[in-house]
């Protein structure tokens, strides 16, 4: 007698992990892109962005343009490694988007909108990221068995 195992059809769960995980990884790769230009925009002009006077904070905008761009390279190498459904990216990504918003945080008075959209978007990568459990997260591109 032999035994036929079919895939289990993913379940709403199953479809709303897969969802939110696809999501933080497009989101992550949105905001690794955005973080690696403003970072150049930091190398390479300085009289681009706003000078306040009296910043706690105050840094090199060259210097901020590095970080920057580190912050964005790492974020897009994570969202490759959620596109594969990753534990390590996962947790790499929660810590990436928690850095980019500190980074946001300190450049908010050059650029004030600009940082709180960033810092939105990281949050909700994190929220996305947290979300969701590792027993409900299948492959986000595994499509459900098609009966004949």
């Amino acid at each position: 007698m032999t035994a036929t195992h079919r895939a289990q059809a993913p379940t709403a769960k199953h479809r709303w992990a897969a969802g939110l995980t696809v999501f933080a990884a497009v989101m992550l790769t949105i905001v690794g892109v955005l973080d690696i230009f403003r970072g150049i925009m930091g190398i390479a002009e300085d009289d681009i962005f706003v000078t306040t006077r009296n910043y706690v904070f105050e840094f090199d905008l060259t210097g901020w343009g590095w970080i920057h761009v580190v912050l964005g390279a790492f974020a897009v190498l994570v969202s490759i490694g959620l596109f594969q459904v990753a534990t390590w990216a996962r947790v790499s990504g929660v810590a990436i988007a928690g850095l980019v918003i500190i980074a946001n945080f300190l450049d908010l008075p050059y650029y004030p909108v600009w940082s709180i959209v960033m810092i939105a978007f990281s949050a909700f990568i994190i929220w996305a990221l947290c979300v969701v459990r590792q027993e409900d997260a299948p492959d986000p591109f595994d499509r459900p068995p098609r009966d004949l």
